[in-house]
């Protein structure tokens, strides 16, 4: 599974990059005019704190993992959801997260 949540990673960050360039280029390179867009009416709005909420589940996850596990490269999946999106740090850290497999009692952890 590892290469192809590597893959997702990959496609996440580089399919939405490739619409937010086309709207920098079209509308400008303006963060605010890029917020506005994101609340221009209620389903993209809605979009918006679907992905927001999304976002700040997986840094929780990743943060109470990080902490069991000391699993610290997971951490670069926190740096991929706020600078790429969700779309790219979820699959990220699935493929950094699958090299850590946890026993069935839950005390030992062994690297594959």
């Amino acid at each position: 599974m590892r290469p192809l949540f590597l893959i997702l990673a990959i496609w996440g960050a580089v399919h939405p990059m490739f619409f937010f360039v086309q709207w920098f280029l079209a509308e400008g390179w303006s963060l605010f005019a890029l917020v506005d867009a994101w609340r221009a009416n209620p389903a993209s709005t809605g979009l918006t704190w679907d992905i927001v909420i999304s976002a700040v589940v997986l840094i929780i996850w990743i943060l109470s993992e990080v902490a069991t596990t000391r699993n610290f490269r997971a951490l670069w999946a926190i740096a991929a959801t706020i600078c790429i999106g969700v779309s790219c740090g979820l699959p990220l850290y699935l493929y950094l997260r699958d090299r850590i497999v946890f026993a069935r009692d839950g005390t030992q952890i062994r690297n594959l």
